[in-house]
């Protein structure tokens, strides 16, 4: 985690979210949407300011106060439906050939991103493997075992986060999943993980003679990206990151070769690194761009 200081952008509205290259294959399964309608949280109202008060001047109270009502039209969220596979793909573990494309494809369909639909079991289709048994609470290991393949030949509709409008990259720090929104709509889905939550103190990495110390949280909140490094690894003062994009001081989304299926990190967000590759060759946080992260990791009490 970098502890230089930042920038911080003009503000962006997505009011009614608060409280609230590289795959080179085309979806293939059909898609239908359908419709939910839930209702928006409603957000505080300001106090107005207080007016000096002349006492010479007596005004009489009104005989009665009526508050004014509003109706606030509640928010829909498009449900993306996919078809259920009609034979069924086999648990084939973390086993290369020809299941492994289907299955490749699937993912790619239903919206967890991997690299391409090349048979090969590698990085990528672990990663999006371990993504999908987040979403769906099963066990998150990246293998893809009897419950996890019996799963994923049936569900008939697309992951979703949590946000209904705006563009953003969400952190979901309870499933320790990354979404992309685009327009309220749910894009893509990533494994990620965030901060482990337990304190440190470390000798900086630049920097022996330095100790640097934090409580290795993610921060919640609606956050901005405001600096970044497009060029490959480099070494932060807590050790190695790759390209990252950061929002809060030295918090960051950044590529690493470890992320594991549990909180990690001393407070950044961490993807795989080809994972990170995509997100600069998609464009998907530029300087600006809006980062909300939500949540309490896996263990915590529930809170914001």
């Amino acid at each position: 985690m970098d502890h230089r200081p930042f920038r911080v952008g003009s503000l962006a509205v997505i009011g009614a979210v608060l409280l609230g290259g590289c795959a080179t294959t085309a979806i293939s399964s059909s898609i239908v949407t359908t419709t939910t309608s839930t209702t928006p949280p409603v957000a505080p109202i300001a106090e107005p300011e207080a007016m000096p008060v002349d006492e010479s001047v007596v005004v009489a109270s009104p005989e009665s106060t009526v508050a004014p009502t509003t109706t606030v039209e509640p928010l829909v969220r498009e449900i993306v439906e996919v078809s259920a596979l009609d034979t069924a793909i086999p648990a084939i573990g973390t086993s290369s050939g020809a299941e492994t494309t289907r299955l490749q494809q699937r993912l790619l369909d239903l919206g967890y991103w991997v690299q391409a639909t090349d048979g090969e079991y590698g990085l990528t289709t672990r990663q999006a493997v371990m993504a999908f048994q987040k979403y769906e609470g099963l066990t998150p290991t990246g293998s893809l075992d009897e419950l996890s393949a019996m799963r994923i030949s049936e569900v008939d509709t697309r992951p979703f986060g949590r946000a209904q409008a705006g563009t953003m990259v969400e952190v979901d720090k309870a499933k320790q999943l990354l979404f992309v929104i685009e327009e309220g709509q749910t894009r893509w889905v990533l494994n990620a993980s965030t901060g482990s939550e337990i304190p440190y103190s470390e000798p900086n990495s630049n920097n022996p003679d330095v100790v640097e110390e934090g409580d290795s949280v993610t921060p919640v909140g609606l956050h901005k990206v405001n600096r970044e490094r497009e060029e490959g690894w480099w070494e932060g003062d807590l050790g190695q990151i790759y390209r990252p994009k950061y929002f809060r001081g030295g918090v960051a989304v950044h590529g690493a070769n470890s992320v594991p299926e549990y909180p990690a990190s001393h407070g950044c967000v961490r993807v795989s690194v080809p994972a990170m590759d995509w997100i600069w060759t998609q464009g998907l946080l530029p300087i600006g761009s809006l980062v909300w992260v939500h949540g309490d990791i896996p263990g915590a009490s529930d809170g914001a």
